[in-house]
């Protein structure tokens, strides 16, 4: 398929760290894990930072779905249930996504978040962008492009997916579940943010007692964040246990890049093993190398004690 040019000053020039403040959509595997809802409530308590316009359900299957269709119908509800705790209504606002993956067929999945995608990149340009904060496998993004190659033209695409690139696999599960959506991506020339799980946002880690002192006692949000934290954790697991909120990490590089230090390098390619190989002479991407998990969580922590629902 043929994309769109973009010249490589422009897709650089657009990968600068924005200065002012931005439009977003998120797309998100909310009832995969736990981490998402606390990105969710980041960002739609970031107005000063980001306006964010819409929220799209995206696809997933481990042990908490039956398949990609039912992960996808489980996040749209915890979406809704999420934003009633917020007080803020979901009409027009959450869309249902793709029931199930691009896969290698490369046949775009049609549904309303998709389509609600295209039409808000479409509206956007190259000197105001939309950006995607994407937390789960890319199929929706992936297929809008399919529809639409034109979007990646007006986009500026900040994905939680893969591993580092120093990494021996990137196995991810949110690269590993659509594996071709997440080479079309790469291969596409979209302009990039990367944010690695493992070896780089793995470092965004907090605990049960952490949240119980600073999160739980903030209203029925932070208790609510906690709680599922809490349920995450396994039984047997009292002392010395952490986790990750990954989903945090693409929402504060947009908030404040300097706590998601990152550097320019040329788009790596994934190879059909799902790991990285390198090619010097390809378009650049925005590469997060770091994570300032001590700010990040402080600035969370303070924006929902101050929250009013």
């Amino acid at each position: 398929m043929e994309y769109p040019y973009i010249g490589e000053s422009s897709r650089i020039a657009r990968l600068e760290p924005p200065g002012g403040k931005i439009r977003v959509v998120i797309d998100t595997d909310t009832f995969n894990e736990i981490d998402d809802q606390f990105a969710i409530v980041y960002a739609l308590m970031s107005e000063e930072k980001m306006k964010t316009e819409a929220i799209y359900a995206a696809p997933f299957f481990n042990e908490r779905s039956s398949g990609p269709a039912e992960g996808m119908a489980l996040s749209y509800d915890e979406i809704r249930r999420l934003l009633a705790l917020m007080s803020k209504p979901h009409e027009n606002f959450v869309f249902k996504g793709s029931v199930d993956y691009l896969g290698t067929s490369l046949i775009p999945q049609r549904n309303d978040a998709v389509h609600d995608l295209v039409e808000r990149a479409m509206a956007s340009s190259s000197e105001d962008p939309l950006y995607i904060i994407a937390l789960a496998a890319i199929t929706n993004i992936a297929s809008a492009i399919l529809l639409e190659p034109r979007i990646i033209d007006r986009v500026v695409l900040v994905w939680l997916g893969g591993h580092s690139l120093t990494w021996p696999h990137t196995h991810e599960f949110n690269l590993r579940q659509d594996v071709a959506a997440a080479q079309l991506i790469f291969d596409s020339s979209v302009p990039l943010v990367m944010l690695p799980c493992n070896g780089v946002v793995s470092a965004l880690s907090t605990s049960v007692p952490e949240l119980e002192r600073y999160l739980e006692p903030t209203g029925k949000v932070g208790a609510f964040l906690t709680g599922r934290f809490r349920e995450y954790r396994d039984v047997n697991e009292h002392m010395a246990w952490s986790k990750p909120i990954w989903d945090m990490a693409p929402v504060a590089y947009l908030i404040e890049p300097n706590w998601a230090p990152s550097i320019l390098v040329p788009s790596p390619v994934l190879t059909s093993d799902v790991t990285w190989s390198v090619d010097a002479s390809r378009h650049h991407i925005r590469y997060v190398h770091s994570i300032d998990r001590d700010a990040i969580f402080r600035d969370f922590f303070v924006k929902l004690a101050n929250f009013k629902a």
